[in-house]
C-alpha cells in the first residue's frame, strides 16, 4: 500500500510540475509579445527621429520633423498596442476571417465579399490628394516597421493571439486604412435594416393604420401616406421565417437598434463661465476588449492635435487642437435603399432597367476556409448597387420569386474621400476651416460639432442621395429598382446638409434627434436615433445660464430616465395605490411592492438601485404582450422598447389602443388590464433570475457593461482573463446611455455605448480631459489593458493636454525610431 501512495505521489508531483512549466512556458511565450516602450529601434523608410512619449497613462504624444515620420510614429504606435486588433478587423473588411477561424466565419466572409468594400478601397486611392496618399504611405511604413521588429527580435508574433491563431501576416498597406473607414460605415448604418422591417412588418399588419403605431415617426411634420408593402411587391407571404443575424462578435451586421449613437453639445463664450467656448463628445459604438478607441496626440506642422483615434486609421476622429475641437454623432442619413431586382424570366443573367433587361456585372471571388475546401462566389452588381443574399436581414421575406434584392449605399463610392476629409480636420483652425474640410467627407454620415475660440457650429457630414420626389416609398422601405423614379439622381450639393451656425441661444447639441423637418426629398431621413435623450439633455443645458467643463461632465454622466419619468404614470395610471394590503406571498402583493418602489424612485437609473430593473423588465413585458398577438414570430425583431410605441397605445392616438386587446382572446383586454399582467410577467422573471426580494435588486447586476475580446471572450478560462465587466448605471435613453442586449438570457446586459468621453474647454484647452472604456494596450497581460476601466465606470477622466512637458513627467516610456541610415 506504501508503495502505491509513493507512486501516486509522485505522478500527482509530476502532474503538478508539468502544469507549472505549461503555465509558465504559456506565460513566458504571451509576454514576448508585450511591447518595450523604452526602445530604440532602427527601422527603414524614416525621415528623421521619431519620439513616442507615453504619459502616464499610455497615451503617446508622437513628435517628429515631418508629418510623414508623425503619421509613421503612430502607425508604429497602433501595431505596438493593437496588431491584433487592427489585422482582426482588416480581415473582416476583406471577407478573409475564415481563412484563421474557419466554417465559423464564413457566413460574415460571404457578405461582406458581396459588399466588395476592400476593392472600392484600393479604387478610392485614385481618388486622395497627394498629401493624404503620402500620410497613409507613412502610416503603413510604421505599422510595417513594427511588424519587421516583431519577426526579427521574435516578439512572441506581436500579440497573443497570433499563437493560437496560426496565419500570416501580410504587411499593412494604405487601401487598409480607406477599408476601415468603409468598415466603420457599414457598423454605423441601420437603414437597410430598418427598410427591411417595416416592410415585413407592412406584410403581417392587416391594418396599416397600425403600422404607425408599432414604427412610429420622430415628433414633427406628419408623413405623407405610404403604399402597403404588399403593393410594391405582390406575392409574398404574410408571415415568413425570420433568419436571424450571424451571432458572431466578429460580425459588423448589427440591427438597427445596435447601429452607432453618440452624444455632442457645445456651448458659445456667452453661455461659458470661462469665458471660452466648451464641447462635449461621447461616440457610442459596441463594446470590445480592448474598445475601438485609442488615444493619442500627434504634434504635427499644422500644430498638436490630441484625441481618439480608431487602430487602422491614422486620423483623430474625435478631438481637438489648441484652436480647433470637433465632436461626431451618428446623423442617422438615409444614406442606403433597398431594391428589388426583376430578373430576365428568360435568362437570369439580366435584370430589368427603365431601358428594357441589362447583364448584371459579374466576377468570381475565392473564400479560402481554414480546414475545409475553398468556397467560390459569383458576385453580382446592377446599376442600383451589389446583389445581396436572402438571408442577409431577412431579405428573402420582401423579395417575390423571380427577383434578387440590391443595396445602393454612398460608402459604395469607389471615389471615397472621406479619410482625405478627416485629415483637412485636424489642420483646421476654425469653424468655417472645419466646415470647409466635411465636404470631402463621404460616409459613414455624421454630424460633426465644432468649436473654435470664437464660434460653435454644427454641420451634416456625408453624402446625402439625391432622390426623385416621384419615389414610391420614399426611401422608406424598397421599391421596383426598374422604375426610374425609384433611382437615385446623383447626390445632394453639400450646401443642402444641414447647418447649425453660432445659434441664438448660445447652446447646441444632438443625441442622434431629430435635426431638421423637412419634406422629401430634403428631409434628411424618416428615422433617428432618439426621441427621448434630447428631452434631458435640453432640460440640463436650460438650468443654468452659465455652463462649465465640470456641467458638461455632469451632463455626459448623466442617468435621470425621461422615458421612465414620462411612461411610467402614464402605464400605471390604475394601478398605483389600488385596495388593501394583499395578504404576503402572493402575486397582487408582489405587484403591490414593486409599485410602491415605482412610485417614489426619481428615474435615475443608478447601478445601486432596484427600481430601474422592476421599470425595464416590465416595459419589456408590456411590449411583448402588446405585439405578440399581431406580429408573431416578428415580434422578436422588435427586441428594445419604443417610447413612442408605449405613449401611442396608451394615449390612445388614432386607436393605437387597439393593440391592448388579444385577438384569439374572447375577453375584450384593456391597457390597465395589459399594464398589470405584464408587471406580473416581469414579476415573475425577476424572481426566477434575480430573487422575491425586491428591495434588493441592483440594476448593475444585470446591467454590466460587457467588453468581451471579440475571438476569446467564450474561451474557458481565458475568458475570465480577457474579458472586462463592469456594473454601470445608466440605460437605452439616459445620456450615460448603456444601450441593453434587448434578447437572450442577459436582455439587459449593456453591450453599446460610449466608449470615448471628451470634454474640452477652450478658455484653458490643457484642462480638457479624455476617457476610453478599457485601456490603451489590447494585450491582456498589460497593466494597460484595463487600467482606464474603472476609471470609466467611475465618470473619471485623464488629462488632455497637449504640454509637452506634462507629457514627458514620468512617462511609461520613450521610444525613439530612428532611421536606418543614421
Amino acid at each position: 500500500m506504501a508503495v502505491v501512495f509513493r507512486w501516486l505521489m509522485r505522478i500527482a508531483t509530476l502532474l503538478v510540475v508539468l502544469a507549472v512549466i505549461g503555465v509558465g512556458g504559456a506565460y513566458w511565450l504571451a509576454s514576448r509579445s508585450l511591447p518595450d516602450y523604452d526602445d530604440t529601434v532602427r527601422v527603414p523608410n524614416l525621415g528623421a527621429e521619431v519620439e513616442i512619449v507615453r504619459d502616464n497613462a499610455n497615451v503617446p504624444h508622437i513628435f517628429g520633423e515631418s508629418d510623414q515620420d508623425v503619421f509613421y510614429g503612430l502607425g508604429f504606435a497602433h501595431a505596438q498596442d493593437r496588431l491584433w486588433q487592427m489585422i482582426t478587423m482588416r480581415r473582416t473588411v476583406q471577407g478573409r476571417l475564415s481563412e484563421v477561424f474557419g466554417t465559423t466565419t464564413v457566413r460574415i466572409d460571404r457578405l461582406l465579399r458581396r459588399f466588395d468594400l476592400y476593392t472600392l478601397s484600393v479604387q478610392s486611392l485614385q481618388a486622395l490628394d497627394p498629401k493624404t496618399r503620402a500620410a497613409l504611405d507613412a502610416y503603413a511604413a510604421g505599422v510595417n516597421a513594427r511588424l519587421d521588429q516583431i519577426n526579427t527580435e521574435a516578439l512572441g508574433r506581436g500579440a497573443p493571439e497570433m499563437l493560437l491563431f496560426d496565419a500570416p501576416v501580410a504587411p499593412w498597406r494604405a487601401a487598409d486604412s480607406v477599408a476601415l473607414v468603409k468598415l466603420m460605415a457599414l457598423q454605423l448604418s441601420g437603414h437597410l435594416d430598418a427598410e427591411v422591417k417595416r416592410a415585413r412588418t407592412s406584410l403581417a399588419l392587416p391594418d396599416q393604420k397600425r403600422l404607425s403605431d408599432i414604427l412610429p415617426d420622430a415628433p414633427g411634420s406628419g408623413i405623407a401616406a405610404l403604399p402597403e408593402y404588399a403593393q410594391l411587391a405582390p406575392g409574398l407571404p404574410q408571415f415568413a421565417a425570420n433568419i436571424p443575424l450571424d451571432p458572431s462578435p466578429l460580425s459588423p451586421f448589427k440591427s438597427f437598434d445596435l447601429a452607432g449613437a453618440s452624444n455632442a453639445w457645445a456651448a458659445a463664450r456667452d453661455r461659458s463661465a470661462s469665458g471660452g467656448t466648451l464641447i462635449a463628445n461621447d461616440p457610442h459604438l459596441g463594446f470590445t476588449a480592448p474598445t475601438i478607441w485609442y488615444l493619442a496626440r500627434l504634434e504635427l506642422q499644422s500644430g498638436g492635435v490630441i484625441g481618439g483615434t480608431i487602430p487602422g486609421i491614422p486620423v483623430v476622429l474625435t478631438g481637438r487642437s489648441s484652436a480647433l475641437g470637433w465632436g461626431i454623432t451618428s446623423s442617422y442619413a438615409d444614406d442606403q435603399d433597398v431594391y428589388i431586382e426583376e430578373l430576365n424570366p428568360d435568362n437570369s443573367e439580366e435584370y430589368r432597367t427603365p431601358d428594357g433587361f441589362k447583364k448584371f456585372a459579374k466576377r468570381a471571388s475565392i473564400i479560402t476556409v481554414k480546414d475545409a475546401d475553398p468556397i467560390t462566389l459569383t458576385l453580382r452588381w446592377t446599376d442600383n448597387g451589389p446583389v445581396l443574399p436572402g438571408s442577409h436581414y431577412n431579405l428573402a421575406a420582401i423579395t417575390p420569386p423571380g427577383h434578387v434584392a440590391a443595396l445602393n449605399w454612398t460608402a459604395l463610392d469607389p471615389a471615397d474621400t472621406s479619410i482625405a476629409a478627416a485629415m483637412q480636420l485636424m489642420e483646421a483652425k476654425t469653424v468655417e476651416e472645419g466646415i470647409t474640410a466635411g465636404e470631402a467627407y463621404i460616409a459613414p454620415s455624421q454630424n460633426l460639432t465644432l468649436v473654435d475660440v470664437n464660434t460653435i457650429a454644427m454641420k451634416t457630414i456625408g453624402a446625402l442621395p439625391a432622390r426623385d420626389a416621384a419615389h414610391q416609398s420614399q426611401g422608406r422601405m424598397p421599391t421596383p429598382g426598374w422604375i426610374a423614379a425609384n433611382r437615385w439622381q446623383g447626390r445632394l450639393p453639400y450646401s443642402a446638409n444641414p447647418e447649425f451656425l453660432s445659434p441664438r441661444g448660445g447652446i447646441i447639441g444632438n443625441t442622434n434627434n431629430k435635426t431638421v423637418d423637412r419634406p422629401f426629398p430634403n428631409h434628411v431621413s424618416f428615422l433617428w436615433g432618439d426621441t427621448q435623450r434630447i428631452q434631458r439633455w435640453r432640460n440640463l443645458m436650460q438650468r443654468r445660464q452659465v455652463h462649465t467643463r465640470d456641467s458638461f461632465i455632469e451632463a455626459q454622466l448623466d442617468t435621470v430616465s425621461f422615458t421612465a419619468r414620462s411612461l411610467l404614470p402614464l402605464i400605471g395610471a390604475e394601478l398605483w395605490f389600488t385596495g388593501e394590503t394583499a395578504p404576503e406571498g402572493t402575486s397582487e402583493r408582489q405587484r403591490q411592492r414593486a409599485l410602491t418602489l415605482l412610485a417614489g424612485w426619481s428615474g435615475e437609473m443608478n447601478e445601486h438601485l432596484p427600481e430601474p430593473l422592476i421599470y425595464a423588465a416590465w416595459l419589456r413585458a408590456l411590449q411583448e404582450r402588446l405585439i405578440q398577438d399581431e406580429l408573431g414570430a416578428l415580434a422578436q425583431e422588435f427586441d428594445h422598447v419604443d417610447p413612442l410605441f408605449i405613449e401611442r397605445v396608451f394615449r390612445d392616438v388614432d386607436g393605437a389602443a387597439a393593440w391592448c386587446d388579444v385577438l384569439q382572446s374572447a375577453p375584450q383586454e384593456t391597457c390597465p388590464d395589459m399594464a398589470r399582467m405584464a408587471l406580473d410577467d416581469a414579476l415573475i422573471w425577476i424572481n426566477e433570475t434575480w430573487g422575491t426580494q425586491l428591495e434588493s435588486l441592483r440594476w448593475g447586476d444585470a446591467h454590466q457593461a460587457t467588453h468581451d475580446h471579440q475571438t476569446l471572450g467564450e474561451v474557458p478560462v481565458l475568458r475570465y482573463f480577457m474579458n472586462i465587466r463592469q456594473s454601470t448605471s445608466g440605460g437605452d435613453n439616459t445620456l450615460l446611455r448603456g444601450r441593453t442586449r434587448g434578447t437572450g438570457p442577459d436582455p439587459f446586459a449593456n453591450v453599446h455605448g460610449a466608449g470615448f468621453r471628451g470634454v474640452y474647454d477652450f478658455a484653458d484647452p490643457d484642462s480638457s480631459v479624455f476617457i476610453t472604456s478599457t485601456g490603451q494596450s489590447g494585450h491582456f497581460l498589460s497593466h494597460h489593458y484595463d487600467d482606464l476601466a474603472q476609471l470609466w465606470r467611475r465618470g473619471e477622466y485623464i488629462p488632455m493636454s497637449l504640454d509637452e512637458e506634462l507629457a514627458r513627467a514620468a512617462p511609461v516610456g520613450i521610444t525613439k525610431l530612428i532611421p536606418e541610415a543614421e
